[in-house]
């Protein structure tokens, strides 16, 4: 049984929002029609509180740089995805009564959230495994927002945690930061990762 995970497609993520991806609302139409093609949908969904530990004005630090935090390297990011904002709301055309489950991740205000299977520290679960697993999903689809972050993040634990797993690159796009694009390519396809 496939499983199409949708990762983050929330107006933070699109043109005119807080941490906007250069088309990332281009996506969404094609993204509501394959969901027909699968037998479960998930959508995950950035959810920060106010005042995020990986929010640079959390920090007095410039959006985009790097620190340090107690479980790595953490980007820095604009405030965005704050719980109950516009900007944390999925996008106004993507159709969410298809959804099977509603992830919210990021939550914690200590630690982000890339992946749809864990907190940024690779250890700490959202509950995604296990809800595939009590459905004997053990092959899924990602698409969504961003390709470099959230969905090369989740597509790499996916694998890590012995599901079959594709990125739909058509129905991604990337924030394309330093070379992350690229970075997070080579790392998917060394994990096996079948990039569509």
């Amino acid at each position: 049984m496939p499983a199409l995970i949708v990762v983050d497609v929330q107006n933070d993520f699109c043109p005119g929002g807080a941490l906007a991806v250069a088309g990332g609302d281009q996506i969404v139409a094609q993204i509501n029609n394959v969901m027909a093609d699968y037998d479960a949908v998930i959508l995950t969904q950035d959810w920060h509180p106010a005042g995020h530990s990986s929010f640079a004005s959390s920090h007095e630090a410039e959006v985009f740089s790097n620190i340090a935090m107690p479980y790595g390297p953490q980007v820095l990011w604009p405030d965005h995805c704050v719980q109950g904002s516009f900007g944390a709301a999925f996008h106004n055309d993507l159709v969410t009564d298809r959804a099977d489950l509603i992830l919210r991740k990021g939550y914690r205000p200590g630690i982000d959230s890339y992946s749809a299977f864990f907190e940024n520290d690779r250890s700490t679960a959202t509950g995604l495994e296990g809800y595939l697993k009590s459905r004997e999903i053990l092959d899924v689809t990602l698409v969504g927002l961003a390709t470099d972050y959230c969905v090369a993040y989740s597509a790499l634990d996916a694998a890590r945690l012995g599901f079959a797993v594709s990125v739909d690159t058509a129905l991604c796009r990337a924030i394309d930061m330093d070379g992350s694009l690229d970075q997070a390519q080579r790392d998917m396809a060394a994990a096996k990762v079948s990039l569509l």
